[in-house]
């Protein structure tokens, strides 16, 4: 893991390239996982269900990526444990934001379940043991700006969103723990087959969760959940996964705010939802931060 942080801060001659698509990587990995939302909504299962179907349709695809990357061999023991335990955190993150998914409005559900970029960015701050400085702190401010006024057009604070927006954050701090397991897990396995282990554990809790909840398990339309489970699954958390070991919590959580970025504007392209100047300006804060965020990384090694 150290020669690949270390690639990202030029000392070795393919430095260069391996960050910048690392750095591409991640971000597609996000702009993948954001129509996540619109999907679930548009299922015709119930919240969990969905979750459940995204798992299972992606598995097949997972198992066979992870067999061609590391054959027969049997991953180390507490590996396979560490992966298991962030499977069992991302399936009933993905229980928490679907449910709450419908029972708020998008916005906030964004908004709320976002929380682990914020999460992410005080752990990479913990262990770094000092403050951002230069790029690094303005990046912070401007992403954490850009997502305020971004999210701050449309969300809603109201009783009737309170269980949708208690579990939107629930999620959130969930998937900060997968995110920090998973970071754990690929020091020692390869991407496909940390995500294979933990999709392998996500598919019965969610369906015990679905089937306890009394929700629909069988979809008349099978599009939305072949959508969710290749764009969120595969490519989403195939990206993410991989890219993972290459970048500090703090650049993690901060792509992450990539995600209402790109959810308001596919609710402008296909709901009609209208881009205001605020939205615009927020969206730009954003982009802003995520290329000062790679400036330290030439000079300093990376928080």
């Amino acid at each position: 893991m150290t020669a690949k942080i270390e690639s990202l801060d030029g000392k070795q001659g393919t430095a260069p390239v391996t960050g910048r698509w690392a750095f591409v990587a991640l971000l597609a990995g996000n702009v993948s996982l954001s129509i996540g939302a619109m999907l679930v909504r548009l299922a015709d299962t119930g919240p969990t269900a969905s979750a459940f179907w995204r798992m299972t349709i992606a598995l097949p695809f997972l198992l066979a990526l992870a067999w061609r990357e590391s054959g027969a061999r049997l991953p180390p023991r507490p590996a396979i444990l560490v992966a298991s335990a962030a499977g069992i955190f991302f399936a009933l993150d993905l229980a928490a934001w679907h449910i709450g998914i419908l029972q708020t409005k998008v916005a906030n559900a964004t908004l709320f379940g976002n929380c682990a970029s914020l999460l992410l960015v005080i752990w990479g701050i913990f262990l770094a043991r000092r403050w951002p400085r230069g790029w690094q702190a303005v990046a912070i401010l401007l992403a954490f700006a850009g997502s305020a006024l971004l999210m701050g057009q449309s969300y809603e604070l109201s009783p009737a969103f309170l269980i949708g927006d208690l579990l939107s954050l629930l999620a959130g701090v969930l998937y900060t723990v997968y995110v920090l397991l998973m970071l754990r897990v690929r020091g020692t396995l390869e991407p496909w087959t940390a995500l294979s282990i933990s999709s392998i554990v996500c598919v019965p809790i969610l369906l015990g969760i679905a089937l306890a909840l009394g929700e629909q398990i069988t979809p008349h339309n099978w599009t939305p959940l072949i959508l969710l489970a290749l764009t969120s699954q595969i490519i989403g958390q195939g990206l993410m996964t991989w890219s993972l070991p290459r970048f500090s919590p703090l650049v993690i959580g901060l792509t992450l705010l990539v995600q209402p970025a790109v959810a308001a504007l596919a609710g402008w392209l296909m709901f009609g939802e209208m881009l205001g100047p605020i939205d615009i300006f927020g969206g730009m804060l954003v982009g802003a931060a995520l290329v000062l965020i790679r400036l330290p990384s030439r000079r300093t090694a990376p928080i």
